[in-house]
């Protein structure tokens, strides 16, 4: 436990620094070394990935109660969808950003492993190390294709959720809600694509994880 909290606090301080090298090292010194910090890289994002299926789809719902709008408050209907589009925005934005941080400590990880490749002297271990590089890489760029699949999915959903917000706060009557009944089906699609999408980046997340915790 002292360890974790030790490893956490040198992690806040090296990250508000930006210097990646450093705080890779510090950690190291701790006993949490890169292959850790990759495992659990992977699981935040795929973390991320399960909460932005869920924002995305309460999202939908609030608009789909905004269009269904029959009587009552109609500011009321349109401010929750439009608090439920934020929040998937930043939900997006949070699966953008432990992407890339996914990737920052592969690239660590595989020059370190490759460096340290070089130093081995007996031909066989030496061979065996780098077929693992080899399929470790493989798996990787195969989760982080599947991440960025899904990921390329969300922009085009918040545009359309965003057009839909702005023109309805410019135009917040029943005529305007009308208007833009036609592109809920549409949307309810592109979410529903989303989730798939993501359920495969979330298994893919899963299989990775259980690869580099077992070692196989």
């Amino acid at each position: 436990m002292q360890k974790w909290i030790t490893a956490t606090l040198l992690a806040g301080t090296l990250a508000l620094v930006g210097c990646q090298s450093a705080y890779y090292g510090a950690m190291e010194k701790v006993g949490y070394h890169k292959r850790d910090i990759m495992v659990d890289r992977v699981q935040d994002a795929k973390e991320s990935q399960e909460e932005a299926q869920e924002q995305f789809s309460s999202a939908l719902e609030e608009m789909q109660a905004l269009l269904a709008f029959d009587g009552g408050d109609l500011e009321d209907a349109y401010n929750k969808a439009k608090d439920e589009y934020e929040s998937a925005q930043s939900a997006a934005d949070e699966v953008s950003s432990r992407i890339t941080k996914v990737e920052d400590v592969a690239e660590a990880l595989f020059e370190e492993w490759q460096d340290e490749i070089n130093e081995i002297s007996k031909a066989s271990l030496r061979r065996n190390s780098s077929n693992k590089l080899k399929e470790t890489q493989r798996s990787y760029n195969s989760l982080v294709k599947s991440m960025r699949r899904a990921e390329a999915k969300m922009p085009p959903i918040l545009t359309a959720m965003k057009d839909n917000m702005l023109y309805l706060k410019h135009n917040l009557n029943a005529q305007a809600v009308g208007a833009i009944k036609g592109e809920f089906s549409s949307l309810q699609t592109d979410i529903s694509n989303l989730i798939n999408e993501m359920n495969k980046s979330i298994a893919e997340s899963n299989k990775f994880i259980e690869s580099m915790e077992s070692g196989s």
